[in-house]
């Protein structure tokens, strides 16, 4: 029998993937890639043991997926960040399931740094960026290294399209 905890994540991921190759208009209505070579289709990369390239690719962000009953937002991002740097892409962010809402729901984390690195890449203002994509801080304690930016996989998908277009 199968860990349950991995069934989760891995539907999880696929989730995420799915959700994201839809909102995207990458697929069709039988969930097919339209292109199947198209850089832009996020994808769940074969897992590369020590050297972990994150859970999926949505260029150019790596998504550390999680759905667990107590997130630990902070190490999340260490570890979408390295799984990043691994996977050759400028920006990590972990995607967390919110339990009993849909997909679009869950919570996309950024650490203050990568999201001032799209928000620079996409030129807007801490405030337009805020409110444009719907993030809210979290701020723990006077460690900025525990800080980070939040906002939900619908809104993320409608950054992604910006980012991908100011490239």
């Amino acid at each position: 029998m199968a860990n349950p905890n991995k069934v989760k994540g891995t539907a999880w991921e696929s989730d995420v993937r799915n959700y994201l190759n839809t909102a995207g208009g990458l697929v069709d209505a039988y969930g097919r890639f339209l292109d199947p070579f198209d850089p832009h289709n996020a994808r769940r990369p074969a897992q590369e043991g020590a050297a972990d390239v994150g859970d999926v690719h949505a260029a150019p962000f790596v998504l550390e997926c999680k759905n667990v009953k107590r997130p630990s937002v902070p190490g999340f991002l260490r570890q979408a960040e390295v799984e990043a740097v691994h996977a050759g892409f400028p920006y990590g962010v972990a995607v967390v399931k919110v339990p009993r809402q849909g997909t679009r729901r869950g919570k996309v984390h950024f650490t203050v740094r990568t999201w001032t690195r799209v928000r620079l890449a996409v030129g807007l203002a801490a405030g337009d960026m805020a409110a444009r994509y719907g993030f809210t801080p979290s701020l723990r304690g006077l460690d900025t290294g525990k800080w980070y930016m939040t906002t939900d996989l619908e809104a993320f998908g409608a950054l992604l399209r910006d980012v991908r277009s100011a490239r």
